[in-house]
């Protein structure tokens, strides 16, 4: 992202919006959200909360009256756009008021507890112009973050509280550059739900954007497991096919899809569960995983550098 300086002047402070996506099942975790939000000792410069799919239903109060600092925009689609679709709505609505360099993304259920976080993700905005992702780290009620919430490959406990740069963010909590979006896109809309993050993220890197993980920007958010959703399995599995189609040189995708199916099977205890996946994988085959932009052997290298080879 740039910076402006003036002299010997700091480099401006970014302007930063706040995107919350709700289907209006959520009104008290909203509610606490949002007190998080207003309560920061930098307060945002925009909020924009997208109603998924609850236009006419009336289930979505009337937020913009929450007395929260700077414009609030109340958006609310007529059908749910998946979770990608509608952060992308939310980016839109920031985009087009053209007064945010920075959108922090964060899930309805969840909340902040630190106070601090919003002048956290500005002093890491204004202090690197190469910055695309910040990534939060995810903490349940009880403070612990769960092992598939750590951005890294075979980690530990201690790994939840080690900052540095890494190859990948979690959907629930994070901060995008918009010049970054700019430049390599939005949100993959068509995946609806899982692997949305993985192939920006793989965008963003392949762009020359670094992802940085910063263990004091936390999200209080419920333990929960991605199966709990009835689409779980099979749009994993068209999701990652996708993924490898867009994004992976030609001669990585079967490598990347046979490491997958090889530790869906191991891992896998439902037969319904690899029934489902099974079917998702066909589906991913055989439909369109939209445009397609092999990253660079660079990329794959520097991936590799950074732990996490695009193959796993």
């Amino acid at each position: 992202m740039q910076t402006e300086h003036t002299g010997s002047a700091a480099p401006r402070r970014p302007r930063l919006g706040v995107a919350i996506v709700t289907m209006g099942t959520r009104p008290a975790e909203v509610d606490a959200l949002l007190e998080s939000v207003a309560v920061q000792t930098e307060a945002a410069d925009h909020v924009v909360i997208v109603g998924n799919g609850t236009k006419g239903r009336g289930v979505l109060p009337d937020y913009a009256r929450r007395g929260l600092p700077g414009r609030v925009t109340v958006l609310e689609t007529p059908e749910n756009l998946g979770c990608p679709g509608g952060r992308n709505a939310a980016i839109a609505a920031l985009r087009a008021c053209g007064n945010v360099d920075v959108v922090v993304e964060l899930d309805d259920d969840g909340c902040l507890p630190d106070r601090q976080a919003f002048a956290r993700v500005r002093e890491h905005f204004a202090a690197k112009a190469d910055l695309g992702i910040l990534a939060f780290r995810i903490a349940d009620e009880t403070g612990h973050t769960q092992r598939r919430h750590i951005p890294r490959l075979r980690a530990s406990g201690r790994d939840a509280l080690r900052a540095g740069d890494v190859t990948a963010f979690l959907g629930g909590a994070h901060a995008f550059s918009m010049p970054m979006l700019d430049a390599v896109g939005d949100w993959p809309a068509h995946f609806f739900f899982t692997h949305e993050e993985t192939d920006l993220a793989w965008r963003a890197l392949d762009g020359g954007w670094r992802i940085h993980y910063d263990p004091r920007l936390v999200l209080r958010h419920p333990r929960t497991s991605p199966a709990r959703h009835a689409v779980y399995y099979r749009m994993t599995a068209r999701n990652r096919v996708w993924l490898a189609r867009r994004n992976l040189p030609a001669v990585l995708v079967p490598v990347y899809l046979a490491v997958w199916t090889l530790l869906t099977v191991a891992r896998t205890r439902s037969g319904r569960g690899l029934r489902a996946w099974a079917s998702g994988f066909a589906e991913g085959v055989r439909t369109p995983a939209g445009s397609r932009r092999p990253m660079r052997w660079y990329t794959v290298w520097r991936m590799t550098r950074l732990g996490r080879p695009p193959v796993i």
